[in-house]
């Protein structure tokens, strides 16, 4: 369609209606569709055209929206997907597919993926694997690994027969694929994310960060910048916070300041804000505001941070060090010196970024009595604790409601915006928003700990492991964040999931001018992992065993004893992962060898164990569920859903402990003006430990009803249509008092796993239950450019009971892709490449093919004895790919990741060594 130029058109038509052109015809299509138009499916993940998920169809062709300017639109047919269904033939079917197929976590990609997909099907250019994959190239995901994406395209673009949803019906859920209950707003558009729900009205914020690794600051005159720039309303320094200046994710250690008072610790940290209209605030350039930047000498490295002569990032912190764990039992020195075969290595790991697609974002006002805040959070009891701190207010005061979460993984247990929004809102009589771009998040968020591990291990001649000693130094970066978390996980798991009688473990956690490293999906543990599952292999190739047999011989069984002195009850799966994954490992081995005339193929595995909740905590949760005069029965569960699936499994296990079809039960979702706490959505913790509270409160319920009813403990319950039924016997709910909430009756119950606090050798019960594991890669080697590709894992798990066997497959299938990223290409540089352009994550393209085994090895604590899958299924899997990479090799990489570089500099190292791969060991 041409025009003459004075005759050119001054519409677009969207989802099927025609629309003005703004008068901005610069700004980019996002800002048109999300803020004109209010249709906030399409997702600003990057602003920069590198991840995807702003994705449309235009005159029938996939374009970024956040790089295509409104001018490109002009006389165009836009498709979002909210009209997705309605204005592409294999648009509602293909939203069917992807819920059907459960390949939808998070959700914040799924809108890129339909529309990229859509595009594809609908133009004729899907019709294999390949096509599919080509179609979703341009779209990243951090969750789903992508394969169950592809499988729900590749469905629609053949033709073949729909898989059906799982929906709640009459049937028992625990243990059935239930289709996610929150999927459709993720296929449709409309569940909202941090930036989707701000209120028209909203002032909106802009920080002023720090252009050092470390700088000292001194203001200027800000009211004269506030009165120089029409639109700004005020900045907001240090001052203006109204109770304490500090945050941090456990109080005895809280030392991160909402705004720093006169030096910033690292790269980016915000020192101050300015509140304004948006649009002012957008166009300020901020090399005009006033402040004066000092430089500092800056720390990057924990060795140099040890020293003696280096300055302290906090005054009562000597050596910059923050904590120390320490797991100590038998003589592990005497041990190592005794036995018949003794292997040591050193790895040292890198950041790794979270990378998850949607950026911090949230708005906040104040209320009549305190204050409202919106945001993607993994925690929003506890932050609702620590805002109230800040704002010097009683907790009451302050209500936490969590939007959807685009992707966590830890990285939004820590405050990022919220505090900052809340110490704005509390000055102004407007809501307030924050919104952070790609370069924000990834330049001010926490990372994976680096690692620098020095450890041995040692065997006696019969293939028993007598000892290990481990030393891991980890760079927790500016503030504590999760750092004592990790330093105190490690040492648990330092020795892996094997009987080990002489065990010294100490893991220390050491401040740098970094952003902070914190929480990400393991807490430490697959770092750990990569080193000593290596040495687990060396002490097999040393004594000549197969390495799956060695672990078999030294794994932990029931009635074992770890080295905190913890013994082990029945939920002990480990043998029987092994047992699971030994058919596909020795079909594997045999595979092995040359794949080409300088390409090695190589397979590797790797086993673990993982704490589930909190290490040596209180860890509790607390779950209600309210009866109706009229039988409705109403769950109000706290367990943030950040793509794991607790909107879906915690019903499923409420609405089974009640003995009610699923979709009888009402859900109240996290608020903490409405649902109990239930603690963080972290430490694989929610499915056990939220569960638990969940069939508890459940049970409690059956019991106040027979009770009421004078019924024995086991008489049958049934809610009715019309009413509730106790042993044949009609209960008058209708002539019951109900209380505030509008309820006849309730029942509220709190579960907290029993552990104990370990004493300073490390000594107590640290975890209630453990999930256990084993992971089998198999990859290729170009010896050439030292490119390896992993073309395939079995992942074995034991999840105590499979609650909802899809959603785990999906959990297993996303762990190992972060796995393959962390293994290979993932490398945070602090200070530089805060872009999905530079920080490479797996595409769809680098992912491997994925078969889970699941072992059912229940734990009497767990609902129905139910573990949890989320953090163990990364633990083993990078471990696996250096194992393999060895395996094809004959060369160990003792860095992370195993860049090409790092494999050619590996293979240098050992030329004077030469392996000729037999596919052996």
């Amino acid at each position: 369609m041409t025009f003459a130029a004075d005759a050119m058109p001054d519409w677009v038509e969207v989802n099927g209606e025609r629309h003005p052109l703004p008068e901005d015809l610069s700004r980019p299509a996002t800002h048109f569709l999300r803020e004109h138009l209010k249709l906030t499916g399409t997702k600003v993940g990057c602003g920069q055209g590198d991840c995807g998920s702003c994705t449309i169809v235009v005159d029938g062709e996939p374009r970024y929206a956040c790089i295509t300017p409104v001018a490109r639109l002009r006389a165009s047919r836009v498709l979002t997907v909210e009209g997705l269904a309605a204005g592409s033939p294999c648009g509602r079917r293909l939203q069917q597919s992807l819920l059907a197929h459960q390949a939808v976590q998070c959700g914040f990609c799924i809108p890129g993926m339909l529309m990229s997909a859509c595009a594809a099907i609908d133009a004729g250019r899907v019709r294999d694997r390949a096509d599919a994959e080509a179609a979703l190239d341009g779209v990243l995901c951090r969750c789903t690994g992508y394969r169950k994406i592809v499988d729900a395209v590749l469905d629609v673009a053949i033709d073949a027969a729909p898989r059906p949803l799982t929906l709640p019906d009459d049937s028992i859920a625990v243990g059935r694929p239930l289709t996610r209950l929150d999927g459709e707003a993720k296929v449709t558009g409309t569940d909202h994310f941090g930036a989707d729900g701000i209120p028209a009205e909203s002032l909106h914020l802009r920080a002023v960060r720090c252009p050092h690794p470390r700088a000292g600051f001194a203001f200027g005159d800000l009211q004269a910048f506030v009165q120089a720039h029409p639109g700004v309303l005020r900045v907001f320094t240090h001052a203006d916070v109204p109770g304490r200046n500090v945050h941090g994710v456990a109080p005895p250690y809280a030392d991160q300041p909402v705004l720093p008072v006169d030096e910033a610790r690292h790269h980016l940290e915000a020192v101050a804000l300015i509140v304004g209209e948006a649009d002012a605030v957008a166009a300020l350039d901020l090399a005009t505001f006033p402040i004066t930047w000092t430089p500092m000498p800056a720390l990057a490295d924990v060795d140099i941070a040890a020293r003696a002569d280096s300055p302290l990032l906090h005054a009562h912190r000597p050596a910059n060090l923050l904590i120390e764990g320490m797991v100590q039992r038998g003589d592990a020195e005497a041990a190592l010196r005794d036995s018949a075969l003794v292997v040591t290595g050193r790895f040292e790991s890198s950041f790794v970024e979270h990378a998850y697609l949607e950026p911090e974002a949230g708005w906040a006002r104040r209320t009549a009595d305190g204050i409202e805040i919106h945001s993607p959070t993994q925690a929003p009891h506890p932050h609702r604790e620590e805002l109230a701190r800040i704002l010097g207010v009683a907790p009451e005061q302050v209500r936490v409601v969590p939007t959807a979460v685009g992707g966590g993984f830890g990285g939004k247990l820590d405050m990022t915006v919220q505090p900052l929004l809340a110490v704005a809102a509390w000055h102004m009589d407007r809501p307030v928003a924050l919104v952070y771009t790609r370069e924000e998040s990834m330049a001010t968020s926490t990372k994976r700990h680096p690692a620098r591990i020095a450890s041995s291990m040692a065997a006696d001649a019969q293939g028993q492991l007598l000892a290990v000693t481990f030393e891991g130094d980890y760079n927790t970066g500016a503030y504590a964040s999760w750092g004592t978390a990790v330093a105190n996980r490690v040492p648990v798991h330092a020795g892996g999931p094997y009987r080990i009688p002489h065990y010294r473990a100490r893991a220390r956690a050491r401040h740098t001018h970094v952003t902070s490293a914190g929480a990400f999906r393991g807490f430490g543990v697959p770092q750990t992992a990569m080193s000593q599952e290596q040495l687990i292999d060396e002490l097999a190739v040393r004594g000549g065993w197969d390495p799956l047999e060695f672990r078999l011989r030294n794994a932990l069984r029931p009635g074992d004893t770890l080295p905190t002195g913890q013994v082990l009850d029945d939920s002990v799966g480990l043998v029987a992962c092994l047992e699971a994954l030994r058919p596909h490992w020795q079909a594997a081995r045999a595979r092995g060898g040359d794949a080409g005339p300088r390409e090695r193929r190589g397979v590797g595995l790797a086993a673990f164990f993982y704490g589930c909740g909190n290490t040596a905590l209180p860890n509790p949760s607390t779950v209600r569920i309210g009866l109706r005069p009229d039988g409705t029965l109403v769950l109000h569960q706290g367990a943030v859903d950040a793509g794991q699936g607790a909107n879906t499994v915690i019903p499923q296990i409420a609405a089974d402990a009640l003995g009610i079809p699923l979709a009888r039960l009402h859900i109240v979702g996290a608020d903490t003006h409405l649902t109990p706490d239930c603690g963080r959505t972290s430490a694989s913790r929610q499915t056990f430990v939220t569960g638990r509270a969940a069939f508890l409160a459940g049970q409690a319920l059956l019991g106040k009803l027979r009770h009421m009813a004078g019924a024995d403990e086991t008489a049958p319950v049934h809610f009715g249509e019309d009413g509730v039924e106790v042993a044949g016997v009609r209960l008058a709910l209708a002539e019951l008092p109900v209380d505030a909430q509008g309820y006849a009756l309730k029942s509220e119950e709190r579960f907290d796993p029993p552990t104990t606090l370990l004493d300073q050798d490390g000594q107590g019960r640290p975890y209630a239950a453990y999930a256990f594991g084993a992971q089998m890669a198999e990859v290729l080697v170009d010896l050439d450019t030292g490119r390896v590709r992993v073309r395939r894992v079995v992942a074995a798990h034991d999840v105590g009971r499979m609650v909802n066997p899809t959603l785990l497959q999906g959990q297993v299938e996303g762990a190992v892709a972060q796995g393959v990223g962390m293994a290979l290409m993932e490398r945070y540089e602090p200070g530089s490449g805060n872009n999905l352009h530079d920080y490479l994550i797996p595409t769809v393209r680098d992912v491997p093919e994925v078969e889970t085994l699941f072992i059912e090895a229940p734990t009497a604590l767990g609902p129905y004895g139910a573990k949890g899958i989320g953090e163990p299924a990364l633990v083993p899997t990078a471990a696996a790919i250096l194992n393999a990479i060895h395996h094809a090799t004959g060369v160990r990489v003792r860095e992370a990741p195993a860049t090409p570089d790092a494999v050619l500099r590996a293979l240098a190292d050992a030329a004077s060594r030469p392996f000729t791969s037999t596919g052996k060991v």
